[in-house]
């Protein structure tokens, strides 16, 4: 089955690979991959994915390997228009898991939440029922294990039979966890969601709609965990719009 009939190619935004749909676009692909008993590691680029591509050779591969790549941050989806390249628009993780878990509601499939802490995805998977009263939650559990544990992980998980995994670890170590469910051969759509779950769960808040529109959304993050979050976002942003102006300038020459 070729889940990208019909869908827009992939295009390069200051060299990561991103496809250039919309929501609704993605959600049919993703429904594609599951109906056709496919794998997928659905990934989606920001600014600071874009930087963790350019220092880890492992990184980027991963991302090019991805059978789905959103542009999850508003700084790619503006860089793109920059430089003259079509991406519709943001698609961003929190939004594209509800609207898979929608999706999955509908069509009777199986999620598995799997990261973070476990009283917090307890109370996301709880959340998501609230949401989604017919969803199907095959199973969740914490992120806390090591890369040593990841086959007796992929295994727990397997047993669930889910169509669609969600899985809230922090970089890279939620790429390396879904390409080990890609060798030992798994099935269904695998989502890295990063902190969602804490948002999803009501542990941390969202930012208001007009930050979100106005693409403020990164500064109430920063403003929720500055500890964790001020060098990704004020020394790693800075670090993006240099790439972006050189990638600017040698367009012009």
């Amino acid at each position: 089955m070729d889940y990208r009939s019909n869908l827009p190619e992939r295009v390069e935004v200051l060299g990561a690979p991103i496809d250039p749909w919309t929501m609704e676009e993605t959600v049919e692909a993703t429904d594609r991959i599951v109906s056709g008993g496919l794998f997928a590691h659905l990934i989606g680029v920001n600014a600071d994915k874009l930087l963790q591509m350019r220092d880890d050779p492992w990184m980027d591969a991963c991302v090019r390997r991805c059978e789905v790549v959103n542009a999850d941050g508003a700084s790619m989806v503006m860089a793109a228009e920059r430089l003259g390249v079509a991406v519709p628009e943001r698609v961003a993780g929190v939004d594209l898991m509800r609207e898979l878990c929608a999706l999955a509601e509908r069509k009777g499939r199986p999620v598995y939440l799997l990261g973070a802490k476990a009283e917090v995805v307890t109370k996301a998977a709880e959340a998501l029922m609230r949401d989604f009263p017919a969803l199907r939650i095959a199973g969740y559990r914490d992120g806390y294990f090591g890369e040593d544990e990841f086959d007796r992980v992929v295994e727990q998980v397997a047993d669930a039979g889910p169509a669609i995994v969600f899985v809230g670890i922090t970089s890279p170590k939620k790429e390396r966890l879904i390409e080990r469910f890609r060798e030992l051969g798994a099935k269904g759509a695998f989502m890295g969601v990063g902190g969602t779950f804490d948002v999803v769960s009501g542990c941390i808040p969202r930012a208001p709609m007009w930050m979100q529109r106005a693409n403020l959304e990164w500064l109430f993050r920063m403003a929720q965990e500055p500890r964790r979050l001020v060098k990704r976002y004020v020394v790693g942003n800075a670090r993006f719009f240099r790439i972006l102006r050189e990638a600017e300038r040698a367009q012009r020459r």
